[in-house]
């Protein structure tokens, strides 16, 4: 038998509140964290608003702060959630072997050092073409190598692994917007088949730079409602016209389950499913069908031996872009069938926007918050119905409902799908 995979610890840095207990109330509330780049001047890109962290006291969670000079966005947001999702559970105060305790992340990089790039660029330019010894010249001046080397995705969990003597499995996907998830899905994986008894997981990012705004844009992915921000993420709508780029962290202790009863953990729930597919479609689009999606969504349930009438609320990928509601709502009644009308669904996009490589694991902590509490978060800015997403969206206000078990979804930019099933533990 499969050993069971309960999360013991949680912890957050979101645009809707820096802890557990901040984020939860703004979600049930309906509150946005979206508002207006302070990031770089974005008074000349199509789109000019985002959903950042604001008011995170990165130096509560250090004792050496200059160590962490040249980090990140990302592995400052990533340090402080975990901070919270290690003190949370306890784990460290029953002595833990550090060998059997692991790392698993699906972190992206942080702010990109645009400016010192951008000149660079311009410095080793001769007659309009790049000269590579003016420019290799040039970088070893300008260019700070710890700066550069913090850039790299596997620092997160590298520096994790420093701070909390993690010499367990260390490991990062970056599978876009589905890596937490799917981080969360293997990190259950190697407790599973015994290879550590607990794991700390989930992601951290931030695309909130020039070089990610360009890019989003040029793609046309992002919504252009500069007029109103906060109304812009408005997922299932049918007036949706693209997702709001944010920023953040989520992580949570996974831990076999007689580990926990051992030391007497208090237990949030259970991974019980876990589905990973790939559209094998193409570089940027998803399956028009929502193949890999369906697939991925029975993969979990047959993992979760959880029939289609056994979900009780589902937190979609949700992103608010036109394909992915559509062919999400698909791929959701496909793989329920009849049963999917009576699973509620929400996507906090709409209130955080997407935090890209971080979405999936906040998406997963929302879920085993609604079921602890018994409370659906909303849909907001939903006002007009779509005929192509027909599900029940839970809209603009929070809902009370018996939740046992969830499903959340992370469709990844380019085909990568992760589903995972997490429920009330039962003994």
């Amino acid at each position: 038998m499969k050993r069971r995979v309960v999360i013991t610890g949680i912890g957050c840095v979101t645009p809707v509140g820096n802890d557990i207990g901040t984020m939860w109330n703004a979600l049930k509330e309906g509150a946005s964290g979206i508002g207006a780049i302070t990031h770089f001047d974005a008074s000349n890109f199509p789109t000019r608003f985002a959903s950042e962290v604001k008011e995170y006291d990165f130096e509560s969670y250090v004792d050496d702060p200059e160590r962490f000079e040249h980090a990140g966005r990302n592995i400052r947001f990533a340090i402080g959630a975990a901070h919270q999702a290690v003190e949370d559970s306890g784990i460290q105060d029953n002595g833990l072997d550090p060998a059997r305790f692991g790392v698993y992340l699906g972190a992206g990089e942080g702010q990109q050092d645009f400016m010192s790039f951008m000149t660079l660029v311009a410095q080793a330019q001769t007659e309009g073409e790049l000269d590579l010894e003016k420019f290799t010249t040039a970088g070893m001046e300008l260019l700070h190598p710890q700066g550069e080397l913090e850039q790299e995705p596997n620092m997160p969990a590298g520096h994790l692994a420093s701070i909390f003597n993690a010499q367990g499995p260390n490991l990062n996907c970056l599978t876009a917007c589905a890596a937490s998830s799917q981080a969360i899905g293997e990190a259950t994986e190697i407790i599973r088949r015994g290879d550590a008894d607990a794991m700390l997981s989930g992601g951290a990012h931030s695309m909130i730079h020039p070089f990610g705004v360009t890019g989003f844009n040029l793609l046309t992915a992002l919504s252009t409602h500069n007029d109103n921000p906060q109304g812009a993420s408005r997922p299932f709508d049918l007036n949706r016209d693209g997702f709001v780029l944010g920023e953040g962290a989520g992580m949570l202790i996974l831990e076999e389950l007689e580990h926990a009863k051992q030391r007497g953990a208090q237990i949030y729930g259970e991974v019980i499913g876990y589905g990973s597919t790939a559209d094998a479609y193409r570089i940027t689009d998803i399956h028009p069908e929502g193949r890999g999606a369906v697939a991925c969504i029975r993969m979990a349930l047959k993992d979760a031996q959880v029939n289609t009438d056994g979900i009780d609320y589902i937190n979609a990928h949700g992103t608010s872009t036109k394909v992915n509601d559509k062919v999400e709502t698909a791929a959701i009644k496909q793989s329920l069938g009849d049963d999917a009308k009576n699973s509620p669904v929400s996507s906090i996009k709409s209130m955080m926007g997407h935090l890209i490589a971080a979405a999936g694991s906040v998406e997963a902590i929302t879920c085993l918050l609604a079921i602890r509490d018994n409370v659906l978060p909303p849909t907001i800015n939903y006002e007009t119905p779509d005929p192509d997403c027909d599900l029940d969206y839970i809209p603009n206000e929070a809902r009370d409902a018996n939740v046992s078990t969830a499903l959340s979804n992370s469709f990844g930019f380019g085909g990568q799908n992760i589903s995972l099933i997490l429920s009330e533990f039962k003994n």
